[in-house]
């Protein structure tokens, strides 16, 4: 496989590279924050993907913070809406073989108890201005492939692992766990600890995407889940107790989001029935591997990947 990962940068697109790199994939990966194409501008993402040639192209660049979206929903929607466009648009010009378009569950929005585990068929229901761009990236997916372009939509729900953004809530708790055990400090603040997610690490995450640009079908969806979710308070739980720090929880009102899914819990029949993939990483070893992390970062104190 020769591939294009855009967003190679970030936190999932860096652990796709290393993965595509390890089954000796050729890889070309292109950041517009390290100085790669912005795929916002139609030209330069089009030139590159012209010059690097590849037979796959794995979208993953966009803005990825729910939070975030409430403060610029414009520019969310042009991120993850056009920035795919442009892509699509490109891939048609130069004959690309397969994009992987990545998308999220977000996109499900609030579900009722009885449609939980969630399928592909549930109808899109977005609760966010992210939810709601990824929604209109998946519709651009669907119009491109009815148009001949193999476009294959990987649908993630929370994925988790070392080197995240403390923007996403894994990495945020170890980082608050790591520096209070470190200053001798007994709390942590807190946002929802109800909310039930659907967690994979980001490295079974990254292999499915491979398995979907080998066998996924053309204009079709795929859940990227493990099938199980948590609550943020087990989470918590299990961040208490493999750091070793049992801190004091304490709410804070601006940890919350305006719009918070209760639970979002994922049915991955249609992804492991193709391709035979399976979770193989258990949470207690991400769990590990994040505070692994965080520790280091807080003695290096390098700025954490978007």
């Amino acid at each position: 496989m020769r591939a294009l990962v855009t967003g190679a940068g970030g936190f999932v697109g860096h652990h796709l590279v290393d993965h595509l790199r390890e089954y000796g994939d050729e890889v070309i990966g292109t950041d517009r924050t390290t100085g790669g194409a912005d795929m916002l501008d139609p030209g330069a993402g089009s030139e590159l993907i012209g010059a690097a040639g590849p037979d796959t192209i794995f979208h993953l660049a966009g803005q990825a913070d729910v939070a975030a979206s409430w403060a610029d929903p414009a520019g969310t929607l042009r991120s993850n809406a056009e920035g795919t466009l442009n892509v699509l648009a490109a891939a048609r010009r130069h004959d690309v073989e397969r994009v992987v378009a990545v998308t999220s569950a977000e996109v499900y929005g609030l579900v009722r108890a009885d449609d939980l585990p969630i399928t592909e068929d549930l109808p899109l229901n977005p609760s966010s201005p992210y939810a709601a761009s990824k929604a209109a990236a998946e519709m651009l997916a669907i119009q491109w492939a009815n148009a001949g372009l193999c476009v294959v939509r990987a649908r993630a729900f929370n994925h988790l692992g070392p080197g995240q953004s403390e923007r996403f809530v894994a990495a945020a708790l170890a980082g608050r766990i790591v520096r209070a055990q470190q200053a001798g400090e007994t709390t942590i603040t807190v946002g929802n600890l109800d909310a039930r997610r659907d967690f994979t690490d980001v490295r079974d995450v990254v292999a499915a995407y491979r398995l979907l640009a080998l066998h996924g079908g053309a204009g079709e969806a795929y859940n990227v889940c493990s099938g199980i979710d948590r609550s943020i308070a087990e989470l918590v739980a299990l961040f208490r107790a493999r750091s070793g720090h049992l801190v004091d929880l304490v709410p804070d009102p601006a940890l919350q989001r305006p719009s918070d899914l209760p639970v979002l819990r994922g049915d991955p029949a249609k992804l492991m029935a193709l391709t035979g993939w399976q979770p193989r990483i258990p949470i207690e070893q991400t769990v590990d591997d994040i505070i692994s992390h965080a520790r280091a970062e807080s003695l290096a104190s390098p700025a954490p990947r978007p």
